[in-house]
């Protein structure tokens, strides 16, 4: 199989993306990567981040990509869980991750880190590692109103997300009836 191949079934069950450090585990060098974003057959996302260039968008793609970004081992975060599954509105200019180790590479404006526990072990949604739908709820205390968490919480109860107790847990601490 070429390069593009052992690159495409990767890229494929990954939202289209891949990173140079798969590509290297492939047995992919990073100057392939170049050629083939130079013939159009990659996209050159960020440093060490491609798109395949005939991939069809989906709505989870830039979460993904966030995600991919930052690293291994991050996962989405707080208000951007909520936003993913679309338990309340939320502001869609700005991703949460969170990443458990110091970050030193530059970020693009739009995702926002955040500290992960060390050991804190993410779940996973469409395929993306996100912090636990309760946690996430609470850690989205700062940032989204109370009210929005209040319906984000009913809203994950009744699609399954959490279980009753965490329901409960979270009206208590929002101050919310169950």
């Amino acid at each position: 199989m070429n390069s593009f191949g052992k690159l495409y079934d990767s890229a494929i069950g990954n939202y289209g993306i891949v990173t140079s450090s798969e590509a290297k585990s492939l047995g992919v060098s990073n100057m392939a990567l170049v050629q083939l974003a130079r013939r159009g057959r990659l996209l050159h996302i960020r440093r060490g981040v491609y798109r395949l260039a005939q991939y069809v968008p989906t709505e989870f793609d830039d979460y993904a990509q966030a995600v991919i970004t930052v690293g291994e081992g991050a996962f989405l975060f707080g208000e951007s869980v909520i936003a993913l599954l679309k338990l309340a509105p939320t502001n869609p200019a700005f991703i949460h991750v969170a990443f458990p180790l110091r970050l030193r590479k530059k970020l693009p404006p739009n995702i926002i880190l955040h500290s992960a526990l060390p050991g804190y072990e993410p779940i996973k949604v469409q395929s993306i590692p996100c912090q636990r739908v309760a946690d996430a709820i609470m850690a989205a205390r700062g940032t989204v109103s109370p009210d929005r968490l209040l319906s984000a919480a009913k809203e994950a109860f009744r699609t399954g997300y959490i279980d009753r107790r965490e329901t409960k847990n979270i009206m208590a601490e929002m101050g919310g009836r169950a």
